[in-house]
């Protein structure tokens, strides 16, 4: 035991040290950013404890230091961060910009204290029937599509160009495993994951697209002052937030720790008016707000990763079809069986109470570096990354980590691959709101539903 916890503690230290810094980057897109780096520690042969607790400290580390950018600069850390934009206008506009990112992260880590153990008892309770889950699994991933490209900004324009998207996975799938002998999983997932990062790489250089991306100037910002108002060097986010703001917060954290299925921006935005429309107070209301939204960035991150992956193995959830995907897909250390649903993954791994236990290890870890730093850092660290960090050059190091991940798997056609699924789901995202949890699942509805399909016939 006391290996896989030194494995825990520094993997857990790496990724939240790696993504608090990531996170003051705006737009830096959780599934193009945590995804790719995640495969690369699970490819270089991290054991399981240390692949779980990187990637979990990294998801927490990144939704709390995510909020700097967003609520000082006005422009979204990531995808997560959307929902809090309006708000934090507003706050800003009040001159307490401080005051909406203390609010903000301190629901983000109440929250993931309290969603830890409550995913890890809601995936014990579904422990029993998953055996009964995984052999439905071809027809679970189909309806789960369905639903997730529902609840998604493009609704039924997204279950419309799901069938032709698995059709162009299944017809790609079938023509590269007849060149190379053997199908390709982790380009098909970096193609999406970089989907729209691609599609304005091809816009750049279209005339007409290039417009689309124009800018008449540098944008300005305004900061805040850091002011320190706790003495000692760790805040208590239990008196950052008042009482009401505490109780709101693990409520949304409760609730959103159950609801597994649903997309994380969508319940980032209904737990969020739901909590303001019993707020009658103007000011109160969005501080509150930004306490609740940030928490459920943080618990439906972490309940989407755990439920799936302790109750089943199966990537059934947004999330884990995203940013947790290679948690549970990443030939050839883990795998899902396509035909009969089997499972090789961090779910045969580790048990439920590893997961429970370096779980919490997980956000401890990224409490103590980022929750800090974010508290005491942030006019100096927006300040720094606004004046210092080139936007094109993190792109630009991505692009070569994905590039060569592309050529590991199966060499230029990996990599053909990638770009021509990452230009067709980049273009589907942007024009008809397929963002890319519903992408994820019409991979796996190809490789998993349509040979059951076939079967039948």
């Amino acid at each position: 035991m006391m290996e896989p916890l030194l494995w825990a503690i520094g993997m857990g230290l790496i990724g939240a040290v790696v993504f608090a810094a990531i996170g003051l980057v705006s737009g830096t897109d959780e599934t193009a950013v945590v995804a790719p780096i995640t495969l690369l520690v699970v490819l270089l042969g991290v054991p399981a404890a240390g692949v779980f607790s990187f990637f979990l400290a990294a998801v927490i580390s990144k939704h709390i230091t995510h909020a700097i950018p967003t609520t000082l600069l006005g422009i979204p850390g990531d995808t997560m961060a959307a929902p809090m934009l309006a708000d934090a206008q507003q706050l800003r506009e009040l001159g307490v910009p401080h005051i909406a990112l203390r609010k903000a992260i301190s629901g983000g880590v109440l929250s993931a204290f309290i969603a830890v153990p409550l995913a890890v008892l809601f995936a014990w309770m579904l422990s029993p029937v998953a055996d009964e889950i995984g052999q439905a699994a071809p027809w679970i991933f189909a309806g789960a599509a369905i639903l997730i490209a529902l609840t998604s900004k493009g609704r039924w324009a997204a279950v419309a160009a799901m069938f032709p998207f698995v059709l162009l996975i299944v017809g790609i799938n079938s023509f590269v495993t007849a060149e190379l002998g053997h199908a390709l999983s982790i380009s098909f997932f970096l193609g999406i994951a970089t989907g729209p990062l691609i599609a304005d790489l091809f816009l750049a250089m279209s005339p007409a697209g290039r417009k689309s991306l124009e800018r008449s100037g540098p944008r300005e910002f305004a900061l805040a002052p850091d002011v320190r108002t706790w003495a000692g060097r760790m805040p208590n986010p239990l008196k950052v937030l008042d009482r009401k703001q505490v109780a709101y917060t693990s409520g949304a954290a409760v609730v959103s720790s159950a609801t597994f299925v649903f997309s994380p921006v969508a319940m980032t935005v209904l737990m969020g008016e739901a909590v303001g429309a019993r707020v009658k107070n103007g000011y109160h209301k969005l501080t509150t707000k930004m306490a609740v939204r940030n928490g459920t960035t943080e618990s439906t991150y972490i309940a989407e990763t755990l439920i799936p992956l302790v109750a089943l193995g199966l990537p059934l959830s947004p999330m884990a079809a995203g940013p947790a995907a290679p948690l549970f897909n990443a030939p050839p250390v883990y795998t899902v069986n396509a035909e009969t649903g089997a499972t090789n993954n961090l779910h045969n791994l580790l048990s439920t109470w590893e997961f429970l236990a370096f779980g919490l290890v997980a956000v401890t870890i990224a409490t103590l570096v980022a929750y800090p730093f974010a508290m005491t850092n942030a006019h100096r660290a927006a300040s720094w990354v606004m004046r210092n960090v080139s936007h094109e050059a993190i792109i630009g190091a991505f692009a070569g980590l994905i590039l060569v991940i592309c050529l590991y798997e199966g060499g230029i056609l990996a990599v053909l691959v990638t770009v021509t699924v990452g230009l067709v789901g980049g273009l589907l995202n942007r024009m008809f709101g397929m963002h890319s949890g519903v992408q994820f699942m019409g991979y796996y509805a190809a490789v998993l539903t349509v040979p059951a399909m076939i079967a039948l016939g």
